[in-house]
């Protein structure tokens, strides 16, 4: 499982040029999920992500987490994480988990964030979606759980 944290002063997800989540202050999320990951990894992925100390305390120091700056994720499913470039330009995309894995896992990612009493909206799976977003610092973190 991968994971690209962004932190975010907004962000928003539009599908068929409509908006269907936006946050403001908290994370944007990538979520990638491949074909060994199961629920205790989306576990353990999940309650790193909300235990990040990247908000600023009053001295300006990367000392808090999401919930002591009531921040909001905002979480995208991105397969394309997993894309594999290692021959030629165009991406495999054969490491990443079949859709209805990948949703099943997704999903219940999701519910891990909630269930860390963060505020947690979704893009829309497998649609295309237009993202947009003002990253703050800028601060982008990849939580992998091969590193986990």
């Amino acid at each position: 499982m991968k994971v690209i944290v962004q932190r975010v002063s907004n962000a928003s997800v539009k599908v068929n040029n409509e908006i269907v989540s936006k946050i403001d202050n908290g994370f944007l999320l990538l979520v990638g999920i491949t074909h060994d990951d199961d629920k205790s990894i989306v576990e353990k992925v999940a309650n790193k992500v909300c235990k990040l100390r990247v908000f600023e305390d009053d001295e300006g120091k990367m000392n808090l987490d999401i919930n002591k700056v009531n921040g909001k994720i905002l979480s995208i499913s991105q397969f394309t994480l997993y894309g594999d470039v290692k021959k030629g330009n165009r991406p495999s995309f054969t490491k990443a988990a079949r859709p209805e894995y990948a949703n099943e896992l997704y999903e219940y990612f999701n519910d891990c964030i909630r269930n860390n009493g963060i505020e947690c909206l979704e893009g829309v799976f497998q649609a295309d979606m237009k993202v947009s977003l003002i990253n703050d610092g800028p601060v982008t973190i990849i939580v992998d759980s091969d590193c986990l």
